[in-house]
């Protein structure tokens, strides 16, 4: 199949690109603000934690409804420091799902709902409950591409098998399970402020939050060497704490993060009319391969905040490449699901194992999404994927 059909004149319609994000266009808006909070820091000259990632703390703390958060160089290492704070040790098993990026990597791997990207819930109590050699200590769900796991029922499996759980939040600042914020879920959450957020910082920057002030307190001591005091360490910790500059340029941005979040969803809520329009529309219960393009799929408990905008896509890398030719940009998360990466190899999954995170991996496609993205683009966006499929 070609698709040279009316290449110049579909072609001529649009002479710039659409990026898959931009963030250009969220700093224009803010510029002044964040200057003069980074003026604030520089003249103070305390530039590593300090009275400003303290208020930045307690702010989002507020925002997430939880006592304590522990601000931190990067989601890795809140993640490692909510599995540490909460007694995993060498040895224990802590289950994840197979389709997330590399940092939420852990022993036990398992297979996701088709629906949402998520780990499915059915399949981690067939993982409970079929035993093995590890003593599982966590659960660990991923709140993928901005949308809460399903909590509800992987709350009945801790309680069922004594497990703790602990959120993998680094796409889902500001969403929400049942009225719930993402972070307050659990005993403990991750979340990441890389440059690509929703709520992004202008490096690496993470936060560990959780509603026990004695874990959090630990999380704090482990952030800094292990250290209450100074030269004073009650244990061997790490070197992740979070720098000044990072909290305040967060301090800024977190005062629109609601708003911003609620434009990601009327951006999504127009892709959907867009491609409704072009009569690619989505299946309705379940993906069983035969759609051109799958469309996200929200829980009715859930309020997606749409840190990517991602299909499903039959013949999705000569999808990716004709867009490429229009001058619009895509993105895959993830190409390669944990258990086929080389380093976990040890962990003895083959090729078949999980088969919905690999048949994810081979169909997804994120398009462009941000709060500024326009209409104009969208719908070049979504005139394209009809072209491709016509």
């Amino acid at each position: 199949m070609t698709h040279s059909a009316k290449p110049e004149a579909t072609l001529a319609k649009r002479a710039t690109a659409v990026p898959l994000l931009d963030i250009q266009r969220q700093y224009r808006t803010i510029r002044e603000e964040v200057l003069a909070a980074i003026e604030r820091v520089c003249s103070s000259q305390q530039f590593i934690l300090g009275a400003e990632v303290e208020e930045f703390e307690r702010e989002i703390a507020t925002f997430i409804g939880v006592p304590s958060a522990v601000g931190c160089a990067s989601g890795t290492d809140a993640l490692w420091l909510t599995l540490v704070a909460a007694g995993v040790q060498p040895g224990d098993g802590v289950i994840t799902t197979a389709f997330s990026f590399f940092a939420s990597a852990s022993a036990m791997l398992v297979d996701i709902d088709p629906r949402t990207f998520n780990l499915d819930p059915e399949k981690v109590a067939a993982r409970l409950r079929s035993g093995g050699s590890h003593k599982i200590r966590a659960l660990l769900p991923v709140h993928l591409y901005g949308q809460c796991a399903d909590m509800d029922a992987l709350q009945h499996l801790a309680e069922e098998f004594d497990l703790v759980i602990i959120e993998d939040a680094a796409q889902t600042i500001g969403a929400k399970c049942r009225g719930h914020q993402a972070g307050s879920l659990g005993i403990a959450a991750a979340f990441s402020f890389y440059p690509t957020k929703n709520l992004s910082a202008f490096g690496d920057a993470g936060l560990a939050i959780t509603g026990d002030a004695a874990l959090g307190e630990h999380m704090r001591h482990l952030r800094n060497h292990g250290s209450s005091r100074r030269y004073l360490h009650e244990e061997v910790g790490w070197n992740c704490r979070m720098d000044a500059i990072q909290a305040v340029v967060l301090r800024v941005k977190l005062k629109y993060i609601d708003t911003w979040n609620e434009q990601r969803r009327e951006r999504a809520a127009t892709y959907e009319r867009l491609f409704a329009e072009a009569g690619l529309s989505r299946a309705p219960t379940n993906v069983d391969g035969r759609s051109s393009v799958t469309l996200p799929q929200t829980s009715e408990h859930a309020h997606h905040v749409f840190h990517q905008y991602v299909i499903r896509a039959q013949r999705r890398d000569e999808l990716r490449a004709f867009l490429v030719q229009r001058s619009i940009a895509t993105g895959i998360y993830y190409p390669i699901p944990l258990h086929l990466q080389p380093c976990f190899a040890f962990l003895g999954y083959g090729e078949g194992d999980l088969p919905e995170a690999e048949r994810a991996s081979r169909e997804v496609l994120a398009l462009p999404m941000f709060p500024e993205l326009t209409e104009s683009e969208q719908r070049w966006v979504v005139e394209a994927i009809a072209d491709f499929y016509s």
